[in-house]
């Protein structure tokens, strides 16, 4: 069993901690009733566990630990995939909700990655105007991104992410074990983003990781849970200061995500798993950041090493042909645009970020005509 890693998210009233390691969901039944005398609450009249097709024998689980403790439970699980966070799946967990007889005493339980994390917390944020909520992610990507911040929601059609809640889980438990059986696409997926904690707040972390990018594809229990838990620490520094993004600093976060964010959506979703989206869109952040003269060509090719030492993808997959027009039009729906006017997250050195205004369009449009080259080649 590898080492436990806790995690304390501090948010005052909504404080709460991300228990890391090997076989800790076996812990729920006693972590629940702490968790929930925490913040006041009564005792559960239900947990209600939401999964996907691809969760299901996890969410069985975490019924089986719970039910034995005599709590009433009720499941429902969702098609796998970025298309259940539709508001077609949003309201057909209220209509279970409903037909469970669901209250304001009712947990939900969300037991998947990132998109089981976003529609059960939105669903919980909604019902009966807030019910608190766990978050067991059962994906490299959910550990390190999606379960740690409190933001839930779903896509619009035509902007992903467009409609939530920033709603804080009771807790968060992220067992490396349920990571076994990830396929390695999806495991690569979520190494993008422990990439980007090293780019944008530590560089000495990102240095660590070009150092042993085999022992992560191996999946070495202590090395991962040790990474995962310092990209969790540091997604929550940031978050403590700026929990519903007001000040711009938790904006950061989104490095690389206002290309990404387009490049799902114009691909469909699921074309991208988000996390090469991100990967790509980090390496279209780098360059535009060098065009513009914050960073050197050193800086864009380090990170696309180890990019591309983790398997991770820098081009577009071959016959994706979007033209720059439209990519840029929808980059004015993210949402750090202000007015129309776009805005990037751009680095300045490794370690360090910084959100800029006012990027010339021209730049951004050659950047995108150099990725389509290249994806082309």
């Amino acid at each position: 069993m590898s080492a436990e890693f806790i995690v304390p998210v501090e948010l005052g009233e909504r404080r709460y901690e991300i228990a890391i390691g090997e076989r800790v969901l076996d812990s729920l039944p006693k972590r629940l009733p702490k968790w929930l005398a925490a913040r006041n609450l009564p005792a559960p009249s239900l947990v209600w566990v939401l999964t996907d097709s691809n969760t299901t024998a996890f969410g069985e689980q975490v019924t089986e630990l719970l039910s034995s403790c005599g709590l009433r439970t009720a499941t429902m699980s969702v098609a796998a995939g970025e298309n259940s966070k539709s508001f077609d799946c949003f309201r057909e967990c209220l209509d279970n909700l409903i037909a469970n007889q669901a209250d304001r005493a009712t947990v939900v339980v969300a037991v998947g990655g990132g998109v089981i994390g976003d529609l059960g917390g939105f669903v919980a944020a909604a019902y009966a105007r807030g019910l608190p909520f766990v978050q067991i992610p059962t994906t490299l990507l959910a550990d390190v991104d999606s379960s740690v911040g409190g933001k839930t929601g779903i896509n619009h059609p035509l902007a992903k992410n467009m409609i939530g809640a920033f709603h804080q889980p009771l807790g968060v438990l992220i067992d490396t074990a349920l990571l076994g059986t990830l396929p390695d696409r999806e495991y690569r997926s979520g190494l993008a983003e422990v990439v980007k904690y090293g780019v944008i707040a530590d560089a000495e972390f990102f240095t660590e990781l070009e150092r042993s990018p085999e022992q992560l594809l191996a999946r070495e229990p202590e090395r991962l849970a040790a990474v995962i838990a310092r990209s969790c620490e540091l997604k929550a520094r940031v978050v403590e200061q700026d929990e519903h993004e007001r000040t711009g600093l938790r904006a950061i976060l989104n490095y690389g995500h206002t290309f990404a964010h387009v490049f799902e959506a114009l691909t469909g979703y699921g074309e991208l798993l988000h996390g090469e989206a991100v990967s790509i869109g980090m390496d279209c952040a780098a360059r535009l950041a060098e065009s513009v003269g914050r960073v050197d060509r050193q800086f864009v090719e380090r990170q696309a090493t180890l990019l591309a030492k983790l398997g991770l993808p820098v081009t577009w997959p071959q016959g994706v042909d979007v033209p720059t027009s439209t990519l840029i039009d929808r980059m004015r729906l993210d949402k750090k645009s202000v007015g129309g006017k776009l805005r990037f997250i751009l680095p300045t050195r490794m370690g360090h970020v910084e959100t800029v205004r006012d990027v010339p369009e021209a730049a951004v449009d050659k950047v995108l005509l150099d990725l389509q080259e290249r994806s082309r080649a």
